[in-house]
């Protein structure tokens, strides 16, 4: 057998496939251990809090090892492939060739992948990952200038000094060693705020988690343990991954229940949602339409030659109302700047449009989309909705939005309440469209009816601004000729 240096051997660290993440879900492995790769091969499918992506790996090898089964978040920097590169490319395909030949064949051969693939990330290069991690288990802490600096970047992220490692027999009654002087439990920042608010010592929890690090279960066992004696710290190792506040019974029934783990999109979306609905104060006007006309020119633009291909529906006539009403009244594009105690006005529209996906709701938006045609719009919607049903929106798409809509008629659904997408000034919501009994020209006919509902942020937006901004893309979607006279 040959034997290799760690000098042939790359490790491929997780990036960071988007702004400011810490985290991401390895969804699929796409090599295994002996595969030949090349620079820009797709080797695995992440997902991160944004979306899923595909990570090329950036030189050409044979995969050594994996580090991390499928299933597995793994921190920004941490290390998840091996892979031999050089001379040592031929001496890790030896063993594996070698096993192979003694064991019966289970794959089919790989196909040749296509040369030349760019990376598909944004921002994504070969350059050595600057992120400091912090020591394993048992790892001296460094003491010259730059393990300073890796310890107050630790400090940053929510990470402290390495506690000591736990006792390997969790079932023992005794509780918990205090850390030693100086030294502070690792937990991540939205753990430490639960024991804040809980009231719990992490001092006291018994950690479970990988590299000492201290979950949320810890803490709510902690949190049960308090009234009576610590009898069992290893209850919450056998329920970590559930991601219920409260420790599973030891009777639970799952043909009863199901546990889901909320992760990657879903968790995402659930942390802004509830930071928007309790940061922005949300106001929603609502106002009933009559769209018949609005449909009638859905149905002629179908037949237009500009327009074969194209994905045309009321979605369409609707964003391009919202676009007109915006560009009347451009206070309403805007954020609001906590920081500078200032208002951004936008000159520019970023629209966003909601879209439910397996894994849970994503926004992903249109650059520029007031500069755009109504065929150009229409192009980019249809691209919009087909990238999101594939699960390849990328992070970048879901970035930089200014205004969204929400159709929650497709659903059947008359209307609803939106909650603001973090950072944007205002959401409309779009109904059912269907066959009412309506006052047209002073007879009662049957009409096509929708109800819009514009939720907006009510510290940068007054009830004047939003209210007008409701009022023009109903006048719109109730007259089309308006896209004219108003564009």
């Amino acid at each position: 057998m040959t034997t290799m240096t760690d000098s042939s051997v790359r490790e491929f660290k997780m990036p960071d496939v988007g702004e400011g993440l810490t985290e991401a879900e390895i969804l699929k492995w796409y090599v295994q251990p002996g595969d030949t790769v090349t620079d820009g091969q797709v080797v695995c499918e992440v997902e991160t809090a944004k979306a899923a992506v595909e990570l090329p790996i950036p030189y050409d090898g044979v995969v050594r090892e994996l580090h991390f089964p499928e299933g597995t978040t793994v921190d920004v920097g941490t290390s998840i492939i091996a892979v031999a590169v050089g001379d040592g490319a031929a001496a890790a395909a030896e063993p594996v060739q070698e096993a192979v030949a003694d064991t019966p064949a289970t794959a089919e051969a790989e196909e040749p992948k296509p040369e030349g693939r760019q990376p598909v990330l944004v921002g994504y290069g070969v350059s050595t990952s600057s992120t400091k991690r912090r020591p394993r288990k048992g790892a001296q802490a460094p003491a010259d200038a730059q393990g300073a600096s890796a310890a107050i970047q630790a400090e940053l992220n929510g990470h402290g000094p390495a506690a000591p490692a736990a006792p390997a027999a969790p079932a023992a009654p005794a509780a918990p060693a205090a850390p030693a002087t100086g030294d502070r439990p690792l937990a991540k920042p939205p753990v430490r705020k639960l024991a804040k608010d809980l009231g719990v010592d992490l001092a006291t929890v018994v950690p479970t988690g990988p590299d000492g690090i201290i979950t949320r279960e810890d803490v709510h066992a902690a949190v049960s343990a308090q009234p009576a004696t610590p009898e069992a710290p290893a209850a919450p190792a056998a329920v970590a991954p559930a991601p219920s506040p409260t420790a599973a019974p030891a009777s639970y029934d799952t043909t009863r229940e199901t546990r889901i783990p909320v992760k990657g999109v879903r968790k995402a979306t659930a942390a802004a949602m509830v930071g928007s609905a309790f940061t922005a104060p949300h106001v929603t006007e609502f106002v009933t339409v009559d769209v018949t006309r609005t449909m009638k020119l859905v149905e002629e633009l179908k037949q237009d030659k500009e327009y074969a291909g194209l994905r045309v529906n009321p979605l369409l006539l609707i964003a391009k109302a919202l676009l007109v009403a915006i560009k009347r009244n451009p206070d309403i594009n805007a954020s609001w700047d906590e920081a500078a105690q200032e208002i951004v006005v936008k000159h520019y529209v970023n629209l966003g449009i909601a879209a439910a996906t397996p894994r849970g709701l994503i926004v992903p938006n249109i650059k520029d989309a007031h500069a755009q045609t109504l065929p150009q719009l229409a192009g980019s919607l249809g691209e919009l909705v087909s990238t999101a049903r594939e699960g390849k929106t990328s992070p970048a798409a879901m970035q930089g939005g200014t205004v969204t809509i929400t159709n929650v008629g497709v659903f059947g659904v008359d209307t609803g309440t939106p909650i603001l997408n973090p950072g944007e000034s205002a959401i409309l919501a779009v109904g059912a469209i269907k066959l009412q009994p309506w006052v047209h020209k002073g007879k009662v006919k049957p009409r096509q009816v929708t109800t819009l509902a514009l939720s907006f942020d009510h510290r940068l937006v007054d009830g004047e601004l939003g209210s007008k901004v409701l009022a023009d893309v109903a006048a719109v979607l109730e007259q089309p000729k308006r896209l004219i006279s108003w564009a």
